[in-house]
């Protein structure tokens, strides 16, 4: 896709490459199935023309995936859109990525998606709200960059004697504060970059649903990409197993009747049973605290006599008798003990930006249920507002200014007839999303224990903070050792805030969980 010149968004095809692999993946596939069947391992020189015609594919045929998991496949991707991240490749929990961070990394350039086939008019208008958006973003930083620095030199105390060097420091964190609020102006078409690791069986499982989520056109594009660069290292991997992609007529979302919902009335009704809330518990296991406690006791082989229910919860999850909890790396789901608290779970209704979201679902053991965005757009802008702007005038209106720009261009483009799902990625970071959220209490807890820190993202951290207070009201004592590192480290172990430099300035554990959020 190439730009016209008088554009200054700049746009181009996604950009893959394979930077790891192994050297013969089917060939391991197999001698990891013969392995099953032999009293040694098998190694992948043993491997016949035979046994790579008949185990590859009757292993793959029945079922039995788990061979096609040990590859593992490391890409680097480039020129790929938020949306196309968000709909499809962080919405299942099997990968990895380190994905470059809107948060910390000023977007200086206008660079995003422009989808294939867009041309004339609606071209234009595509390209001007993207621009648009840009201009935002750079005007919303300078407005805010004066208040984040504010509070941030009152937070470290940043006196008019303070170095130069001091000084640039809190400065270059204001700015970084400034252009994480302002980002939630710039579209979901933006791009990204990241580094991308899956299995073989995982990547299988991409190919064959790359038609399905808000993003098909630019998922099938980049998934076939990857399939592309791993037939370069083994064609067998692809040619002598497993299925091709769905049609687009096999795709279940698709061959459902089309529902005529108001996407503006049912965003009102879940916002109204929402209320105040980010995060709402809609449901969860009424007798949680005594089956953990049974659990706890059947672990440690205990009577109820010997350990009653308030110290076999004590001993699971107090830090200062269950060491692993004070632990930055997560060890209870490798704990015997640990494990107890998988028995305890919780559903949440939330509603999130789509910018945090993105950063929501990377807790992939808390899995969601997320909004086909072509089956709910609303007509009216819907989106979230930051705090930080709230709190300006000027920003607050610059910022209402942007939302209502990239809805009216969203739905200009609809009225002249482009397809939804490439209308949809002028639609900014801000675009509300409604969803149900489930966890064990100890995936839950470890969230908690990351995004209750004052450095989490601010929208994550407040649904964080609303979940525990609800469990609190219902299982106080699975929620009483619950809280940031610094809350569960304090006094125990040191040092009692894991953030280094990045410490938020605040002594939190002193009052957790009756404190205020400054920034």
């Amino acid at each position: 896709m190439r730009e016209p010149a008088t554009s200054s968004l700049h746009t181009a095809p996604p950009l893959g490459t394979l930077r790891n692999a192994p050297d013969q993946p089917s060939d391991g596939a197999i001698a990891a199935a013969r392995t099953c069947y032999s009293p040694r391992v098998v190694g992948t020189a043993e491997i016949t023309d035979r046994q790579r015609d008949s185990i590859g594919a009757l292993t793959f045929d029945a079922g039995h995936h788990t061979v096609y998991q040990h590859a593992h496949f490391e890409f680097g991707l480039e020129n790929v859109s938020r949306q196309f991240v968000w709909s499809f490749l962080h919405s299942h929990p099997f990968y990895n990525s380190e994905q470059s961070s809107q948060r910390f990394v000023r977007l200086d350039e206008a660079r995003a998606l422009v989808p294939e086939g867009l041309s004339g008019e609606a071209r234009a208008v595509y390209e001007r709200a993207a621009e648009a958006a840009w201009e935002s973003y750079r005007r919303l930083t300078k407005l805010l960059k004066a208040d984040t620095l504010r509070i941030l030199s009152d937070l470290r105390h940043l006196t008019p004697n303070a170095s130069d060097m001091r000084r640039r420091k809190v400065e270059r964190e204001a700015e970084k504060k400034a252009i994480e609020t302002a980002r939630y102006v710039i579209p979901v078409a933006a791009f990204t970059s990241m580094v991308h690791t899956v299995s073989g069986i995982v990547l299988h499982r991409l190919h064959r649903m790359m038609r399905t989520g808000d993003a098909p056109a630019e998922t099938r594009a980049v998934v076939e990409a990857m399939v592309g660069l791993v037939r370069e290292v083994d064609p067998a991997f692809f040619e002598r197993i497993g299925e091709g992609p769905l049609a687009e007529g096999e795709v279940v979302e698709a061959r459902l009747p089309r529902l005529e919902a108001d996407g503006d009335a049912e965003a009102a009704r879940i916002d109204a049973r929402l209320g105040e809330r980010v995060s709402l518990l809609v449901d969860y296991m009424a007798r949680a605290e005594e089956t953990t406690a049974e659990a706890v006791r059947a672990v440690l082989g205990a009577s109820p006599a010997a350990l009653g229910d308030d110290a076999a919860l004590e001993q699971l999850l107090n830090p200062g008798i269950n060491r692993y909890r004070l632990e930055t790396l997560q060890l209870s789901v490798h704990s015997p003990l640990g494990r107890a608290m998988h028995h305890a779970s919780y559903t949440f209704l939330k509603k999130l930006s789509h910018t945090a979201d993105s950063q929501d679902q990377r807790h992939r053991m808390v899995p969601a249920s997320r909004p086909l965005l072509t089956l709910t757009d609303t007509r009216r802008p819907d989106y979230v507002t930051p705090p930080l702007v709230a709190a300006h005038p000027e920003a607050l209106e610059a910022f209402q200014e942007a939302m209502d720009r990239a809805w009216a261009a969203k739905n200009r483009l609809l009225e002249m007839g482009v397809p939804l799902e490439q209308a949809l990625y002028l639609l900014p970071n801000a675009k509300a999303l409604r969803f149900h959220e489930s966890g064990s209490l100890l995936y839950l807890a470890h969230k908690w224990v990351m995004r209750t820190c004052f450095n989490a993202q601010e929208e994550i951290y407040r649904a964080s903070t609303d979940e525990l207070e609800q469990v609190r009201s219902v299982h106080p004592r699975l929620a009483r050792h619950m809280g940031p590192p610094c809350v569960l480290r304090h006094g125990r172990i040191t040092p009692t805030c894991t953030e280094g430099e990045h410490f938020c300035g605040v002594p939190v554990w002193r009052s957790f969980p009756n404190v205020t959020r400054p920034l």
